[in-house]
């Protein structure tokens, strides 16, 4: 009965690790897992003194559940603004599938708190101080656009655009290489950011932006070097 009992062993804990490894555990806890998701992208608006209601504690968070669910499903929360994939950014606030899970698996899971506070993290600070306008030294642009000469590009910044709006920005380079540029879908101008590629792009004289309809204005954010 032994090689058999050892067997048996072995499947179950194949079938634990493989199910640990496809996001299927123990429930997420607001003390453990779901509070550090919170306090790292949502808290800089979903604070006390901040743009939208507080989810700084559990007492904050456990009343809209199934509200907060529904909102990262549905991608609305964080507002990134743009498709995830369509272009490289460091940015990137957006939430990834293994993060939306845990948040949902929380929800269907009680949306429990957890036994042990000291499990928190910290709380974090955030300050207050307006940041500079990125579009200082920008060039904006409307509809389709020829470059004349070459720029060094650190990114994007939606300027006006008509609400709820989606566009694919992308670049036509002379040679015939198609360079996606950012994906806005659903765009709401209330969470105006700015989208700053991971590398900054070189596009030559020629190249054509295109996607951007005549009633929306981007702005071209130069790549300026450290000094």
């Amino acid at each position: 009965m032994k090689p058999l009992y050892l067997g048996l062993t072995l499947v179950l804990l194949g079938v634990a690790a493989h199910s640990s490894a496809h996001g299927i555990g123990p429930t997420p806890t607001w003390n453990l897992e779901i509070s550090r998701l919170v306090y790292d992208r949502c808290a800089s608006c979903h604070r006390p003194g901040g743009t939208l209601f507080s989810l700084m504690t559990y007492s904050d968070a456990q009343p809209r559940g199934n509200e907060i669910k529904d909102a990262v499903l549905a991608r609305r929360m964080p507002p990134w603004g743009a498709v995830k994939g369509f272009g490289n950014f460091r940015n990137d606030q957006s939430l990834m599938q293994e993060q939306i899970e845990l948040f949902a698996r929380w929800v269907d899971g009680g949306i429990r708190r957890g036994n042990n506070p000291r499990q928190l993290p910290k709380v974090p600070t955030f300050t207050t101080g307006t940041p500079p306008a990125p579009t200082e030294h920008g060039i904006a642009v409307t509809g389709p656009t020829r470059l004349r000469q070459a720029v060094v590009l650190d990114g994007l910044m939606p300027q006006q655009v008509p609400p709820g709006r989606s566009m694919r920005i992308v670049a036509l380079l002379p040679g015939g290489t198609v360079e996606p540029l950012v994906w806005l879908h659903g765009y709401d101008n209330r969470f105006a950011h700015p989208f700053l590629f991971r590398k900054p792009l070189s596009l030559p004289p020629g190249t054509v932006l295109g996607g951007i309809p005549a009633d929306t204005v981007i702005t071209l954010l130069p790549f300026a070097a450290p000094h």
